[in-house]
């Protein structure tokens, strides 16, 4: 792929407007999904008789088989033609999406869940993989910049966007709105989507699957569960034992065999590293703080799952707004001042937050969170352009691939660390019972009081998570785009 003609793998000329066009919206809808569910539980604990931990298996399971999948994606997308690849994962989507929207039982409803993480999975790292192949090294950030319209603005819209739905229609209507959109994906994906990857046609290895698959899979169910069971819980610390053993068996196995499933050569390089680490703390604070905030609007401001969805909405939009620009300025200036200023605006952005009160006004909460976002839309799509630009193509889909594995465990450990901060906070400022007969006004307080600590703290960790980012950041050289020799030799 050179930057004066556009090309496939055969050499052909194509509409590259278009197929970025139907990519980012078939990647909007794919990512919704993820987030889509966040305020339907009651209405499916409802119709489905079944409690809140067998409800929450909905998320944990698509998370789980998402994770599970993703090291995967490099063999598929290595091995099979991309246009194909892609319009498969589309049509299992589809599939797990329509048997979602006619679900009778909750167990066909989990199994559509697992489908449609099947195709996300699959779909998410290729996405990336593409939208870095179809555009020349030095334009990468303007093409990862319209990637991080989509991986920013979807997940925030979901909260707000099921809000909607739940209050003014039925739950169904959650899958419901995906299937049109995804078919016209999958009818215009015939036309316009090509084959933009050279293949070869490497063997899998089955052993670098099952340990993969039971080694992720591990680690990201210990992670979900902290909420639930907590850091000593046996079922958590169980789960992690186990995946990090499994991790371990995978990563020596990938590190001995010709044609790894995963190939690790790309942690060899220091630049690939650090951006994945500053681009997974820039993840760690996104998804954390994000699960926090709403719930921080709903018990000490009593606001509907809509409403406290819709306080976030703005700040969604400034990503989208943000995220193509700072792709054009990553071209021009390289990732130092950009991945630098965007975590100075997260990091003070979210500062304001530990002196919250039950009384704090929204708009003073939006403010904060648009700041926030732009901090966001700064860092995370320029410093993974950055890791991106750092290995040679051949490498680009392994790259893609382990650079979302990790910011999936991350994402985990974040949502586990805040979840767990915030209840062990509450619990510990709990007034005694007995309070609640003597004196149930004063119970009332103290137990505000309580919550409020929780979120006070679990706040003080998201604003660690950005400061530690925020230094790693200073580690990027000036203009430095991310390029090594090797992947300067191929620009030449």
């Amino acid at each position: 792929m050179t930057s004066d003609r556009i090309v496939d793998k055969n050499g052909k000329p194509f509409n590259r407007p278009m197929m970025v066009l139907i990519l980012l919206i078939g990647g909007f809808f794919t990512m919704l999904n993820e987030t889509v569910l966040a305020t339907a539980y009651p209405k499916l604990m409802s119709y489905f008789s079944v409690n809140a931990s067998t409800v929450q298996w909905l998320t944990s399971a698509f998370l789980m088989v998402n994770g599970i999948m993703i090291p995967l994606t490099a063999w598929l997308t290595a091995r099979y033609n991309t246009k194909w690849l892609y319009l498969f994962s589309v049509i299992i989507f589809e599939v797990g999406t329509i048997m979602a929207y006619v679900a009778t039982s909750f167990s066909i409803l989990l199994v559509a869940r697992i489908i449609q993480a099947i195709s996300v999975g699959i779909a998410m790292p290729l996405f990336q993989t593409i939208m870095l192949s179809i555009y020349p090294p030095e334009h990468r950030g303007v093409a990862m910049g319209m990637a991080g319209l989509v991986i920013g603005l979807s997940p925030a819209v979901g909260p707000t966007l099921s809000g909607w739905i739940i209050d003014n229609a039925s739950w169904r209507d959650l899958f419901g709105m995906n299937i049109i959109p995804m078919a016209l994906v999958l009818l215009l994906g015939l036309v316009y989507i090509k084959p933009v990857l050279h293949n070869h046609r490497s063997p899998l290895d089955y052993w670098s699957v099952v340990w993969s698959s039971i080694g992720f899979g591990f680690l990201l169910y210990g992670f979900s569960s902290v909420g639930s069971d907590g850091w000593t819980s046996w079922i958590v610390l169980s789960s992690l034992l186990i995946g990090l053993i499994f991790v371990g068996v995978f990563v020596r196995r990938e590190l001995s065999i010709d044609d790894p499933l995963l190939n690790l050569k790309v942690f060899k390089s220091f630049k690939f590293n650090l951006g994945t680490i500053i681009g997974s703390l820039a993840m760690m604070s996104l998804v954390g703080f994000e699960m926090i905030l709403p719930l921080y609007l709903q018990t000490m401001h009593g606001d509907s799952a809509f409403r406290s969805g819709l306080t976030l909405l703005p700040g969604a939009l400034l990503v989208g707004i943000f995220a193509p620009i700072t792709g054009r300025l990553f071209d021009r200036f390289g990732a130092r001042d950009l991945s630098i200023s965007g975590f100075i605006f997260l990091t003070a952005g979210t500062i304001p937050f530990i002196f919250l009160t039950q009384h704090t006004s929204t708009l003073y909460i939006v403010v904060l969170y648009g700041i926030r976002s732009v901090g966001i839309a700064m860092s995370m799509m320029t410093i993974t352009t950055y890791s991106m630009n750092a290995l040679p193509d051949r490498l680009i889909n392994h790259g893609t691939s382990a650079n979302n594995t990790v910011k999936q465990i991350a994402s985990s450990i974040a949502t586990a660390i805040l979840t767990s901060v915030l209840s062990n906070t509450t619990n510990g400022d709990k007034p005694m019972h007995h309070m609640l007969m003597i004196n149930p006004l004063k119970y009332k307080d103290h137990m505000l009081n309580a919550a409020m600590n929780g979120y006070h703290a679990a706040f003080v960790v998201a604003i660690i998570f950005g400061v530690i980012g925020l230094v790693a950041t200073f580690l990027v050289k000036k203009h430095d785009r991310g390029f090594t020799a090797e992947t300067r030799k191929e620009l030449n």
